[in-house]
Formats: structure tokens, sequence, C-alpha cells
């Protein structure tokens, strides 16, 4: 999925979509659709968000078709319904996000080439910089404070807000608007202003690790950034194309959600068959599988963080609890609640929350997270290698 500044849009409608269900992160925050097994009903989609109230599916389509009927906007009046429901994850969106979104699950976005994280603190830092995108051009790097968008001061602000400041959502920003930051490194903040792009990600890097880089049984790193098209099958590969003995490290750190599909496809790569989650919509029961013939014999440790949510987690709960892969690093997010989006009348979609998901083992991930089977904050990624080390995977 693209940086987090194109996340923070609408999540999951896809016109004309299989049945979908969508494991988004808050992220910075996050956002994505995901096809399900064979057989769903195909006008139907549904999301994953985390702990919230249901909101009445009728009372907010009845708001916005009422205010349509008066000549008002349907996309407010619906806005002010959720709002009332106590639905904490429920959400309208208009038409152009949506658009824009559509776009984002092929891995383009318009923005400026940054994604942003909360710091420990609860300041807002810059987590990664696209190559070659705004920012980068700009001399932002990982690891600098935004302190403005605009002149607006984002100290504290939820990362959501920030990234809709750094899209320009609210007012329609396209490709060629500017956007003014305040940067901070160190003691120095400086003002940089930025034009917006329209840019390319790649969700999935491949790299050897450790210090035994160039021997043919170094560790391998997958780093999955987020859950786009493609994103399951560039994990397979990856692990495909990885030298004989070498075992794999996951990095799913920050990696907020994406397509369900490509997470179970990823997980596919790792398992001979078998549950990867299970979910319910409004009571009803359902499960996803993983393909069979997967390598299930490669050393596995997967990297995560507080930032690794909804798909993501999904992934990592079917690793672990399947006993296929040491977890390493942080608490995850803990995002697993599921919505339904609805199109209304004007043209807007609501997403109320209908259900949640379940990892293999039957544990509750929405609100709570993933423990990983070891803890570790500062130099998480050297432990992993030694840990995979150890597992016989190479370092």
């Amino acid at each position: 999925m693209p940086d987090p500044e194109h996340r923070v849009g609408p999540r999951g409608l896809r016109r004309g979509a299989a049945l979908t269900l969508v494991f988004a992160g808050v992220l910075a925050t996050a956002a994505a659709t995901g096809s399900l097994p064979r057989g769903a009903d195909r006008d139907t989609e549904i999301e994953a968000h985390s702990v919230a109230a249901a909101a009445d599916r009728d009372t907010v389509a009845d708001a916005a078709a009422r205010a349509v009927a008066d000549g008002k906007s349907g996309t407010e009046a619906a806005e002010e319904a959720v709002s009332r429901s106590g639905d904490r994850w429920g959400a309208v969106y208009d038409e152009r996000e949506y658009e824009e979104f559509e776009q984002a699950l092929d891995g383009s976005y318009t923005g400026v080439g940054l994604a942003a994280r909360r710091t420990a603190d609860g300041l807002v830092a810059v987590g990664r910089v696209h190559p070659g995108g705004p920012a980068a051009r700009a001399g932002i790097r990982p690891g600098d404070l935004l302190r403005t968008v605009d002149g607006r001061e984002v100290d504290r602000r939820p990362v959501s807000d920030v990234v809709a400041l750094l899209r320009g959502d609210r007012s329609g920003a396209a490709a060629g608007s500017t956007v003014v930051l305040g940067v901070q490194r160190g003691d120095r903040t400086r003002t940089v202003t930025l034009r917006r792009a329209r840019l390319t990600t790649e969700a999935v890097s491949v790299k050897s690790a450790g210090p035994g880089r160039a021997a043919p049984s170094a560790a391998v790193v997958i780093d999955v950034d987020a859950f786009t098209k493609g994103s399951g099958e560039a994990v397979r590969k990856a692990v495909l194309k990885a030298p004989s003995g070498a075992g794999i490290l996951l990095d799913l750190r920050g990696n907020s959600g994406g397509l369900v599909t490509e997470a179970v496809t990823a997980a596919s790569a790792f398992l001979d068959g078998g549950l990867v989650a299970t979910y319910d919509v409004h009571g009803e029961q359902h499960a996803l599988y993983a393909d069979p013939g997967g390598d299930t014999g490669r050393p596995l440790v997967v990297l995560v963080d507080g930032g690794t949510m909804s798909a993501a987690e999904l992934l990592t709960g079917a690793l672990q609890d399947r006993g296929r892969a040491v977890t390493v690093g942080s608490r995850t997010f803990g995002k697993g609640s599921v919505q339904m989006p609805s199109r209304l009348a004007g043209g807007s979609v609501a997403e109320l929350t209908v259900g949640h998901y379940r990892t293999p083992a039957g544990h509750n991930v929405d609100g709570r997270g993933i423990t990983p089977d070891l803890t570790v904050g500062a130099g998480a990624q050297q432990r992993a290698e030694t840990v995979l080390s150890g597992l016989g995977g190479g370092s």
C-alpha cells in the first residue's frame, strides 16, 4: 500500500468488485480492501478496523437520502448520523476519495512521498521517504519531525489528521499542488515547500541481512510495507528465489494492512494450506485458508511493532499460531473489527462496523494486538537476525 499519506483515505469499496474483506490500519492511517474466498456475494464488501460500536445502516442511509431530497449534502448528513452512533471507526467518504483509493490499491498515489508515524513522546515523525519523491528531493529524512503542515501545528494531533493535511484531502488537492511543511532535525527547524506528485510504490523489497550478506546462506529480509496488489505474490517469489539454507526475516514493522487476499497469499508462501483467520459478519462465521504447497521448512522470523496493523496482524497471527514463525519486536497495533461499506444517496459511501476477526487459535486481535514471542525495543532487527541464525537460517 502506498505511503501513509495516502492511506488515510477511503477504505474499501470497489465498484463491481467481489466481496471484499478489509483489514486497514489507522495509520497514518491505513485502509485497504481484499477479495474473499470463492462463493462470496459480489455486491457486498467488508472492512476491518478496531473496536467500535455499530451504527445502524438504515439510519445512516435514510439521513443521506433525506438530505439529498432536500437539496443538501448527503455526505454531511451521513457523517453526522455516524458520529452520533458511537461507531468509533464508522466513516463516510465521497466518490473522489474512493477513486483515489482504487488507484492506491494498484500501487500509485498522489502525495509528497513520506510516511508519518507517532513517536514515543507523542510527536509526529517521518517514518519512510519515497525514493525520488518530492520529500526526498527536498532532503527530508526518516526521523525528521513534522511540526507544521500549511501553518497548522501537528504536535500530538492524530496521525490520520496529519496524513489528511499532507494529502490535501479536505481541499481536493491534486498532483502539482503545494504543501508547506515545518520540519525539525535536531535543534533546527526549517520550512519546506513541496509540490505533490503522482508516485508509484513498491510494497515489497528484498535484501540480504547480517554480516554474511555475501554468503550463499545469508538470511533474506523481505520487507512488506503494505499489502497492495501483487505484494503477496512478490513475497512468494522472494521465498522461492531465496538460496537453499537461507532463513527468512519477514519485516512487517509499520505495515498498516491492505488487501486481505494479498496477506493470505503471503501466508501461503510459508504454509501448506490450513486456516489463516476466521471472521464474523453480523454473527455469521467465515474462514480464510492458505493455499497448499508453501515452504514449511525454511527458518522464519517475523518482525513486528506498534505500526503492524490489520492484514499484517492477520498474517502475523496465522504464522505465530500455526507455529511457523518466531515473532520478534513489540506488541502490534490491534485492529480487527469488520466494517461493511454501503453506497448512499448522492454517491458517498458509509462504512459501519459489523463484526470481528480472530487468529487460527481463536485470539481476538481487536484492541489487544499480538504480543511477539520475543519482546524487543531498540535493536529489534539485530535481535531478530540473531534468533534467525540460531534457527539455522543464516546471518
